[in-house]
């Protein structure tokens, strides 16, 4: 069948940000049940888009808001007060409703389109809602947003918070309740639309590549923890905030922590063990570089890709609950604490065990193949209310193979498969 996949930014051939990973593992299970997907939006600078001749793009965007200047802001807040909408939409409105209408019906005959979050979704909703839709939910964006303003620093951004939820209230309203099916990565999302809407939403479970790689030899740690993200956004902000100034204190100076991303606004910082390394070539390798790494969401919805990644690769953790959102089965080597004192008691424990020997790596190949397989499932139900079976193919995985092989890893004990001389078992 043939499905557009509408999003702000299109599918990359390398993601980094959760975003991206997103994108791209909702992007693959459909074509890997055989679907033809094309693909409207626009492609961040530096980045290539994956799917090849099907990609139809808008333009080249930067949409981070740290990596423009103050005048591409103050244009982008000029529309959004112009149009009514939402800041992020705002961004979108570099091509017209014209073009968007004419691409749409250029590629037709198409069976429906899957609309990829709130941004240029929310930016052209009358032009996508002639057809039918998906619509997937990456986060419940109103309150996220209201939860940013609650916790804003000064009053121009509490406002501008305020606002942005004021308008994506309206949006995710829109784009939800004339879906056919809605797709969220958390079950609190799934419910955090409303009761009509959780009727026809299902949660998709993630994977941050779709073949897992194999892992090379082991190497010592270069730090004790590790903690890599976005953190210029504000949800992702808010943990490292708590992190830094509610469980740093109270972990050993001797202990090291390399922390990677870009970090506007650097708070001052005592502990002499931290290292802020901004971006890394490579943010796998650096992941592997830790010991153990710190899981520390503390608001936003949505599933935290982080997370997954941690357990895709096997590595020890200690995580927050907020961090768990859309994870059903916890891996041995993860450790759970709200607490700041109680975190940082577990932090201790584990980097003591491996600095004694115990790497406490496990296999995350069950992990990873449970998740594929019940993302391919959730993804062909979803189908089913366009009307659209999948279809066999070499890529693909069938319901019923899908099915067996779920019932024959559902009840794996994964948290007990250990890393023996560098290689999964």
């Amino acid at each position: 069948m043939h499905l557009v996949f509408v999003s702000s930014l299109v599918p990359v051939e390398n993601p980094s940000s959760g975003f991206d990973i997103a994108n791209r593992a909702v992007f693959d299970g459909l074509r890997a049940l055989g679907h033809r997907v094309s693909v409207i939006g626009y492609l961040q600078p530096g980045q290539t888009a994956a799917g090849g001749e099907d990609v139809h793009l808008l333009g080249e965007l930067e949409v981070t808001n740290a990596k423009v200047g103050a005048a591409t802001k103050l244009r982008w807040l000029a529309k959004a007060g112009l149009h009514r909408t939402t800041l992020s939409s705002a961004k979108m409105l570099e091509t017209s409703r014209a073009h968007m209408e004419t691409l749409l019906q250029r590629l037709q005959p198409f069976d429906g389109i899957v609309l990829n979050s709130v941004q240029l979704p929310g930016a052209f909703a009358a032009s996508f809602q002639k057809h039918k839709t998906i619509y997937i939910a990456h986060n419940v964006e109103a309150g996220s947003a209201r939860e940013n303003a609650a916790t804003a620093s000064g009053l121009l951004e509490r406002w501008l918070f305020k606002r942005e939820a004021h308008y994506l209230d309206r949006l995710e309203r829109t784009l939800t309740r004339a879906a056919s099916a809605v797709w969220t990565f958390a079950e609190a999302d799934r419910l955090g639309f409303g009761y009509a809407v959780a009727t026809r939403a299902t949660v998709l479970p993630l994977v941050t590549r779709w073949d897992l790689a194999a892992s090379g030899p082991e190497k010592s740690p270069e730090y004790d923890l590790a903690l890599i993200g976005t953190w210029s956004w504000q949800s992702n902000r808010i943990g490292l905030d708590w992190f830094l100034s509610k469980v740093v204190p109270l972990l050993p100076a001797g202990m090291s922590i390399g922390i990677a991303g870009q970090l506007p606004d650097a708070p001052a910082i005592s502990h002499p063990g931290i290292r802020l390394l901004g971006r890394v070539p490579d943010a796998r390798a650096f992941v592997e570089s830790g010991a153990v790494l710190p899981l520390i969401s503390r608001g936003g919805t949505g599933v935290q890709l982080k997370t997954i990644e941690t357990f895709e690769l096997g590595m020890p953790c200690v995580a927050t609950r907020a961090s768990l959102r859309g994870i059903d089965a916890l891996p041995g080597n993860c450790a759970v604490a709200d607490d700041p004192a109680e975190f940082a008691k577990l932090l201790v424990e584990k980097v003591a065990q491996v600095r004694t020997g115990n790497r406490q790596r496990l296999s995350g190949s069950v992990f990873h193949q449970a998740q594929k397989t019940r993302l391919l499932e959730t993804l062909d139900e979803g189908l089913l209310r366009f009307g659209m079976p999948a279809v066999a193919s070499d890529l693909a995985l069938t319901r019923d193979e899908a099915r067996q092989r779920a019932s024959k890893t559902a009840g794996a004990p994964y948290g007990l498969a250990v890393h023996e001389g560098g290689q999964s078992r």
